[in-house]
């Protein structure tokens, strides 16, 4: 069940601390929660419940706001609990009327959030900020873009601006593409240290189906499990062993595998039911199957790849992700398609496959133009999206896609020079996306992915990049405020030299009256300051 929380924001003057005084306006906390709109998608977030059975469940605000602390603060799950009890602004954040010295739910309840919140109800919230946020940077890109003579990126408006009797907006904006990986947390695979996991994995399911059927057989199913393990280190501890020996040892942790998934379906077929299986059990016994028939394959044909390759036991979801790239040539994860809009970025594809970007390019320009009523004037990409299909669909559509244009150099030498130093901007413009992948990898958690189920990781990585618009968001209120705090002290100290100078002017003019030092001196000089100021 989900009761919908009072849609009324609490001001931070009201919040009840019983240790006496009150919360600052200025706590960064504060701030954010006033910036994110949290009852854009609090509908869609309700509609995962009943509406009169079951207890009812965390609010969207506490589920979201306790994701956006962990991921804000780089902190476990458990250490976020702890952080969200000890910390008022923190409770303040989650929507609360005052402060508890309690734990407000378990930090296993984080893997329930993660659950509840989809990829698609993340990214329309994520859309709801950028839009927030670009509107209310309207003015101030306007302004800009007078003084650059460049166009400016306003969100969508609500009236349609393409309706049949009307032509459609002209081309504005840059859009920036780019794929990246979020390496999931595993240990780098290896076949024979997949199959000795394995192998471990079907000798405890078949001691919890024995124990079923004990009484049917006279003695326990053999499993050579100490041989197996012995003859796994003998392998695995040698520096470099050689491509025989680790051929061998692969064969012979396949016989091991294949012995014990004989003895399980011999078990079953004696009564042994699967439901004395814990959920977890019976997932690994699927995932032990498919790992034997795709290692049992690529070991008959002496190759090293299969469609759909499982590296993990507890991941079997994650996929190794190709990206050729010096230090690391592989990586285990998934692949994302993002997009850089004025500084914003959006998560556009989520694949645990490695599927080439290229093909997004044009999912992706659509997407922009939903967002923001047109297309943009510019595609800035690497080389791999510069396929001939993209290059034509851009330019059906009157979009300049970046890199030099296919065929021999022109033999102009001055239309030449041109057309190179147009690539060398664009790539200056292109870079900017590169530098959101190393804060979203270095500040934050998308350089190792922490949770293990695919729905779980996808809402980390997409709460990832909505941190990211959020920073930013801050960041901006933060140079605006000190802006204007430094315009306030120049024009006060512009009104200061008026006055000494007019004052120098009038001490020429009269120079036998001057200043006694009496309160009377003292209070006019005052009021000639405050009425300076206040013209």
């Amino acid at each position: 069940m989900y009761r919908r929380s009072c849609p009324d924001q609490l001001s931070f003057e009201n919040f009840y601390l019983p240790f006496g005084g009150k919360l600052s306006g200025e706590n960064r906390w504060v701030k954010l929660a006033a910036l994110i709109p949290w009852q854009s998608v609090e509908a869609d977030y309700a509609e995962q419940f009943s509406h009169q059975m079951g207890a009812p469940a965390k609010s969207f605000r506490v589920a979201l706001g306790a994701l956006l602390i962990k991921e804000k603060l780089g902190t476990s799950d458990a250490e976020t609990v702890e952080q969200i009890r000890e910390n008022p602004y923190l409770q303040y954040f989650l929507g609360f009327s005052e402060y508890r010295d309690s734990a407000p739910f378990d930090p296993s309840m984080l893997v329930h959030f993660r659950k509840r919140l989809s990829l698609e109800l993340i990214s329309q919230l994520n859309s709801a900020v950028v839009q927030a946020m670009l509107t209310s940077e309207e003015p101030c890109l306007e302004e800009a873009s007078t003084a650059e003579e460049q166009p400016t990126i306003s969100p969508k408006s609500s009236t349609a601006s393409n309706q049949d009797d009307e032509p459609p907006p002209p081309n504005q904006g840059q859009l920036i593409l780019d794929a990246t990986c979020a390496p999931a947390d595993i240990r780098y695979p290896t076949d024979l240290g997949l199959l000795n996991e394995a192998r471990a994995a079907s000798e405890g399911i078949l001691d919890v189906l024995y124990q079923q059927v004990v009484t049917v057989f006279q003695s326990k199913p053999r499993t050579y499990r100490k041989l197996a393990r012995k003859a796994y280190l003998a392998i695995a501890k040698q520096r470099q062993p050689s491509r025989q020996l680790r051929r061998k040892g692969i064969r012979q942790q396949l016989n091991y595998l294949a012995r014990n998934l004989r003895h399980i379906d011999r078990l079953i077929d004696a009564g042994a039911p699967l439901t004395s299986l814990s959920r977890r059990q019976y997932r690994l016994l699927l995932v032990l199957s498919e790992i034997y028939r795709q290692q049992q394959e690529m070991y008959e044909n002496k190759c090293h790849r299969i469609d759909n390759r499982i590296v993990s036991l507890t991941q079997p979801h994650v996929r190794p992700i190709v990206r050729g790239k010096a230090g690391v040539p592989v990586e285990f994860g998934a692949k994302l398609s993002v997009s850089y809009v004025s500084g914003c970025v959006f998560l556009d594809e989520l694949s645990w496959d490695n599927v080439n970007e290229a093909t997004h390019l044009q999912a992706q320009v659509e997407a922009f133009r939903t967002r923001f009523g047109h297309y943009p004037e510019s595609v800035h990409a690497d080389q791999i999206y510069r396929t001939r299909d993209n290059r034509r669909w851009c330019q059906a559509h009157g979009i300049r896609l970046s890199g030099p244009p296919l065929g021999r150099p022109k033999a102009d030498s001055t239309v030449q020079a041109e057309l190179k130093q147009q690539a060398r901007a664009d790539e200056k413009v292109r870079v900017a996306i590169e530098g959101k992948f190393g804060q979203a990898k270095r500040r934050f958690s998308l350089a190792r992915v922490m949770a293990k189920l695919a729905p779980t990781a996808q809402c980390a990585i997409a709460i990832t990049f909505l941190v990211l618009n959020l920073e930013r968001w801050l960041r901006q209120l933060l140079m605006l405020f000190c802006g204007l705090y430094a315009l306030y002290i120049k024009a006060l100290n512009l009104l200061l030299g008026l006055y000494e100078r007019s004052q120098h002017e009038e001490d020429e003019r009269q120079p036998e009256v001057c200043w006694n030092g009496s309160p009377q001196s003292a209070e006019m000089s005052a009021a000639n300051i405050n009425a300076l100021l206040a013209a």
